[in-house]
């Protein structure tokens, strides 16, 4: 499969909620709000990098965005979320290519790492992995996991932007 990894274009926008409701809905752990997340993101101006994979035919087939998280540990910190990849494209390599275009842009803009909640098997594969004093109120330590581009902080709790806990 080929397809190409840009910046999202406000054309985009509807693709990318269609593509991201599709790529959840039959995800165990999904909540139903994915789209609406990034909508809320994108809406608040916190959608600071949104990354798109496009096939030959010139279709949306995947997206990955980035925020901003608080945190206490030093630097700017950036939470991925959500992944989105077409469920017929789902383990070929798009959700892997664009999470690695993200934290590669990500480390070059000098941000300190990148948190997020998910699987570990998957995001393992990345560099990410659960820490010792990384937390996420809500959210099984085994999950909330981290990747940072610099000397490795002492591991603190990440929070969220507000979208993800009040999308709809």
């Amino acid at each position: 499969m080929s397809f190409v990894i840009r910046s999202e274009t406000a054309a985009d926008q509807a693709a990318i909620g269609e593509l991201t409701t599709t790529a959840f809905l039959t995800a165990a752990h999904a909540s139903g709000t994915e789209a609406a997340i990034v909508r809320d993101l994108r809406s608040a101006g916190v959608l600071v990098l949104s990354l798109v994979a496009i096939d030959p035919a010139d279709e949306i087939v995947g997206h990955a965005g980035f925020s901003p998280i608080e945190t206490d540990m030093p630097g700017r910190w950036f939470g991925l979320g959500p992944l989105s990849v077409a469920p017929a494209l789902q383990r070929t390599g798009v959700g892997s290519a664009l999470v690695r275009a993200g934290l590669a842009q990500l480390s070059d803009q000098g941000a300190a790492g990148v948190g997020l909640v998910g699987d570990p098997a998957y995001y393992g594969r990345f560099g990410f992995a659960a820490r010792p004093g990384l937390s996420c109120e809500g959210v099984p330590d085994a999950y909330v996991q981290a990747l940072a581009f610099e000397e490795p902080p002492v591991w603190k709790s990440i929070v969220f932007h507000p979208a993800f806990f009040t999308a709809k």
